[in-house]
């Protein structure tokens, strides 16, 4: 038997993160091991659940992956916990196609009971109704108890609490409302001073959730059976792999980077502080945050000659998002008035100028393989069909989308964040 619960909500916007980081912190500072975990594609909660545990956070997603594999990593990956803990994505029950892909639908998969977060402000015995239906919606989903957030008072706690024990559902605790707890914006990257205030924060919250929630009967209401996975084992493949990783380049999913392991040795280069291009078979430039670093990024003209030179001679490389605008000959800020000169590998120019947001799950066929990634980005390419798309990218719902992808030599790159958890990503450049 172990704790493990799905945090939910009602709707976006209720929560969840600060929640699922306050009760992660809570949880530790008890001694206890949590492992983190975020339903659906997004690669910056996982980054404030790692630091609010002190445990890598790993993405469960059953668009991405399959159910098996979902199950796997969750199992896998939870072996050693004391507690597990996934934060889910918007509502309960939003999928891409009405439940599937929700928190709801990989709750019944794994089998976990839901704690749900509802957001108090304005209402109060009303919530009621609400909470009946969430709770008797769906038979695969086990609603365990509820916690309040943003509750103005004691008196509007007993109203709450009042509509949980008509319900027939238990109420956990809750959530004073501060407008100190509102998570910082997600685009701030997590720099050094971003984590320090990010962790004040968390630190703020799990003191509010150690008062104000019964964590002892939450972790009981949530014991549920455990189903043994296998130790996590590494290859030894002959391959050498680099991989940009600090403050400008982090959007990394968890089993990507195992799987880049498994292939052989992985060594990390950071481009913010120019180091040299480490000798590699194969070179992952992965998302992140290159337009709020781009004053830096310029200046280390001798890592950006080396990735020219290694793309020259046929190196491997894979850019995504924010890999691809620095690959790209120049990268524009969001008033249009400044110009930063990035590594020119390929005959692209990016902009943050006008730039609108770019979201979704995408899908391509190539080199006769399914691939399936998420976009998420605010930038634009200036001239899209300068270089020409070598696939055709759709989304969820098999509607064709505009995101190119791009090959230059053995340089793939685009604005989509692939997912190869159980893909070998040298297929790529099979032919």
């Amino acid at each position: 038997m172990k704790p493990q619960l799905m945090i939910g909500a009602a709707s976006s916007g209720s929560g969840k993160t600060t929640f699922t980081m306050g009760i992660l912190r809570a949880l530790k500072n008890r001694g206890l091991k949590v492992q983190p975990y975020k339903c659906g594609p997004d690669y910056i909660d996982t980054k404030f659940h790692t630091l609010a545990s002190g445990n890598e956070s790993v993405n469960l997603d059953t668009w991405l992956g399959s159910e098996i594999h979902v199950r796997k990593l969750y199992q896998d990956y939870g072996n050693q916990a004391d507690v597990c803990v996934v934060e889910g994505v918007m509502g309960l029950y939003d999928g891409h196609q009405r439940m599937q892909g929700s928190s709801a639908e990989l709750a019944g998969l794994l089998d976990i009971p839901v704690i749900l977060l509802v957001n108090a402000k304005s209402t109060a015995y009303s919530v009621a109704p609400l909470i009946c239906g969430f709770k008797n919606f769906s038979p695969m989903v086990w609603i365990a108890g509820v916690v309040f957030n943003q509750v103005s008072s004691t008196s509007h706690y007993e109203h709450l609490k009042a509509a949980c024990q008509d319900v027939g559902v238990e109420c956990l605790g809750y959530l004073p409302f501060s407008k100190a707890l509102k998570v910082p914006s997600r685009h701030l990257g997590l720099s050094l001073g971003a984590k320090k205030r990010m962790d004040e924060q968390i630190a703020r919250t799990a003191e509010l959730i150690t008062r104000h929630v019964d964590l002892d009967r939450l972790l009981e209401c949530c014991q549920t059976r455990w189903i043994e996975g296998k130790e996590r084992s590494l290859g030894k493949g002959p391959l050498k792999i680099a991989v940009a990783k600090d403050a400008a380049f982090n959007f990394i999913y968890r089993e990507n980077l195992e799987q880049l392991h498994r292939l052989g040795t992985v060594t990390f280069f950071s481009p913010l502080k120019g180091d040299d291009l480490p000798d590699a078979d194969l070179v992952y430039l992965p998302g992140g945050y290159p337009e709020l670093f781009a004053h830096r990024l310029q200046k280390h003209s001798q890592l950006m000659d080396a990735l020219r030179e290694y793309a020259e001679q046929g190196g491997k490389i894979l850019a995504e998002c924010g890999g691809m605008i620095y690959l790209s000959r120049s990268l524009t800020n969001r008033t249009g008035d400044k110009h930063y000169r990035m590594a020119g590998v390929l005959p692209l120019d990016c902009t943050m100028e006008g730039a609108k947001l770019h979201l979704g799950y995408r899908k391509m066929r190539f080199n006769g393989n399914e691939w399936r990634g998420h976009e998420f980005h605010y930038s634009d390419v200036v001239q899209p069909d300068a270089l020409t798309s070598i696939a055709v990218q759709v989304n969820a719902k098999g509607m064709e989308v505009s995101t190119p992808i791009y090959r230059y030599k053995n340089v793939i790159a685009g604005y989509t964040h692939w997912y190869w958890g159980e893909k070998n990503i040298l297929d790529l450049w099979e032919q």
